[in-house]
C-alpha cells in the first residue's frame, strides 16, 4: 500500500493512523510536541507497528505516498505545500474517512454555533428510527474511528470549517448550516473565506437545510433553490413554528412546550434536526418521541446542580461572543456570569447588551479578563471583578449569588479555553467539579 504520514497526534490523528494501519499502509505519526501524555499514547500505538515521531517537525521522506493531517494543522502550512509540490496526496482526516465511508449516506452539520446540539439530536432521532448512525467528527469521536467498522447505516458528522477545508471530496446526502457569524478568522483570514469554506459543503450535498432565521443564511436561499429552510417566525418556511407547535409543512410534530432544553436558539436547532429527519424519510412519530426525550449536551447550557435555589449552569462550549450572548438570552432569571479565557475576534455588542439585561454581576478570569473589563467599562457596566482562574471565580460567584439575590450562576466564557485548559470540555469539567465542592 505504501508509506503514509499522519500529522498531529490528537484524537483525529490517532484515529487516522489506526485506520491507515488497518488498511495496510506503513504509518508514521508526527507531532511537534512531546508531552508525557503523548509519550504514553505513543507507547500504546507503537505496539501496532505504527512509528511515532514526537518533538519533530514533519518533512517528506522517501517512499511517502500520502499525508493525512489533523484539523488543527493549517491547510496552507509550508510542509503541506512542499508535499503537494512533490506530488503527494494531501488530505484531512475526514477526507480519509470518506474514502472508506462514502458508500454510506452522510448528514454534514456545519455552522458557527448550534452544531453539536443539532448533531446530537440527529443521533437520537436516527436511533429512535432504528438506524445505526453515530454522531462523530468535530463532536468528539473522529470519523476515521467510525470507518474502522462495522459500517453504519448513516454517518452523522459535525464538521468544522477546518475539517471542511481539508476534505474537498466529501459529498453528503444532506448538509445543514446552522448559523453564521465571524469566527476562526486567525485561521481563515477573512469572513468571506470562512463563509466560502462553509458553503462548499452545501454545494456538494444532494439536499440542503438552512436556518432561515439567520440573516446571512437567509440571503443564501437563492444559491440553493431546492433547500429546505426553517423559521421560528415565518409560517411559509417548510419547517416552522406556528401557534406554539412545530410543523413539517401542514403536519404537526409536537408542541414547543414539550421541549426540555432552554432557549429559542435550541428551538431553531430542533427545527433543523426535524428538517433533516424529514428529508431522510423518518416518521414524524419517531421525530417527536426523540425530541421530547432530548435533554441537551454536556457543556451547552448544562445544569450542574442547585444550591439553595441557585442553579449552576455550564455553558463552556460558548467559545465566542455570539454563543455566549445566546446562552444569556436563554436565561430568564438574574445571573452571575463567569466569562474569560483566550479571546477571539468578533463583535461583542449583542453580548454586552445581554450582560446589561440579564446579569447582576460578572466575574472575569484568564487571559481575556483585562480586555473584557475594558469592554464592560466602556459600555457603562460596573458590577464586575477579575479573578485569576475558575478555582477562585466559582466560590466568589456563589457568594455573589447569595448576596445579590441571583437565581443562576452561568459559566459562559465567550472565549476559547486554551490559556488555561486543553479544551472547552476540560474547562466545563473543572467548573462541574468546583460546583460540587462548594460549601453552604
Amino acid at each position: 500500500m505504501g508509506k503514509v504520514a499522519v500529522i498531529g497526534f490528537g484524537e483525529s490523528g490517532r484515529a487516522a493512523a489506526l485506520l491507515l494501519n488497518h488498511l495496510g499502509y506503513t504509518v508514521t505519526l508526527w507531532d511537534s510536541n512531546q508531552t508525557p501524555a503523548l509519550v504514553a499514547r505513543a507507547t500504546e500505538i507503537q505496539t501496532l507497528g505504527i512509528t511515532v515521531r514526537l518533538g519533530e517537525n514533519f518533512c517528506p521522506t522517501p517512499g511517502l505516498v500520502r499525508v493525512v493531517v489533523s484539523p488543527g494543522v493549517p491547510w496552507d502550512a509550508p510542509f503541506l505545500q512542499q508535499s503537494r509540490a512533490l506530488g503527494l496526496v494531501v488530505q484531512g482526516e475526514v477526507d480519509l474517512a470518506w474514502d472508506v465511508l462514502g458508500q454510506v449516506p452522510w448528514v454534514g452539520v456545519t455552522g458557527t454555533n448550534g452544531k453539536t446540539t443539532t448533531t446530537m439530536l440527529l443521533a437520537q432521532i436516527w436511533a429512535r428510527a432504528g438506524w445505526v448512525a453515530p454522531a462523530c467528527g468535530n463532536i468528539g469521536r473522529p470519523i476515521s474511528d467510525v470507518a474502522l467498522g462495522p459500517l453504519p447505516d448513516w454517518v452523522l458528522a459535525e464538521l468544522s470549517s477546518f475539517q471542511i477545508e481539508q476534505s474537498p471530496n466529501i459529498r453528503p446526502k444532506i448538509a445543514l448550516w446552522t448559523t453564521f457569524t465571524p469566527d476562526h478568522l486567525n485561521r481563515h483570514g477573512t469572513i468571506e473565506s470562512y463563509a466560502a469554506i462553509k458553503a462548499s459543503l452545501l454545494d456538494q450535498a444532494e439536499q440542503v437545510v438552512l436556518n432561515g432565521d439567520d440573516p446571512y443564511l437567509r440571503t443564501l436561499l437563492p444559491r440553493w433553490p431546492q433547500a429546505i429552510w426553517t423559521s421560528l417566525h415565518d409560517p411559509t418556511a417548510p419547517i416552522h413554528v406556528r401557534e406554539g407547535q412545530i410543523w413539517v409543512q401542514e403536519e404537526r410534530v409536537l408542541a414547543v412546550a414539550e421541549i426540555q432544553i432552554p432557549g429559542w436558539h435550541n428551538v431553531q436547532n430542533i427545527l433543523m434536526a426535524v428538517a433533516c429527519a424529514h428529508l431522510a424519510g423518518i416518521a414524524v412519530s419517531h421525530i417527536a418521541q426523540a425530541v421530547r426525550g432530548f435533554q441537551g449536551v454536556p457543556h451547552r447550557l448544562e445544569k450542574i446542580t442547585d444550591r439553595a435555589g441557585v442553579a449552576f449552569i455550564n455553558d463552556s462550549k460558548a467559545t465566542n461572543y455570539e454563543a455566549a450572548a445566546t446562552g444569556l438570552t436563554a436565561m430568564t432569571a438574574p445571573v452571575i456570569l463567569l466569562a474569560g479565557g483566550q479571546a477571539k475576534q468578533g463583535n461583542p455588542q449583542l453580548w454586552l447588551q445581554q450582560i446589561h439585561r440579564a446579569t447582576l454581576g460578572v466575574i472575569l478570569y484568564g487571559q481575556a479578563a483585562p480586555v473584557f473589563a475594558e469592554l464592560l467599562r466602556q459600555s457603562g457596566y460596573q458590577a464586575f471583578t477579575i479573578c485569576q482562574d475558575l478555582a477562585e471565580a466559582v466560590p466568589l460567584a456563589w457568594t455573589w449569588a447569595k448576596n445579590k439575590g441571583a437565581a443562576t450562576v452561568l459559566l459562559s466564557p465567550a472565549c476559547a479555553s486554551y490559556d488555561q485548559f486543553a479544551n472547552f470540555e476540560a474547562r466545563g469539567n473543572c467548573f462541574r467539579q468546583l460546583c460540587h465542592q462548594l460549601g453552604t
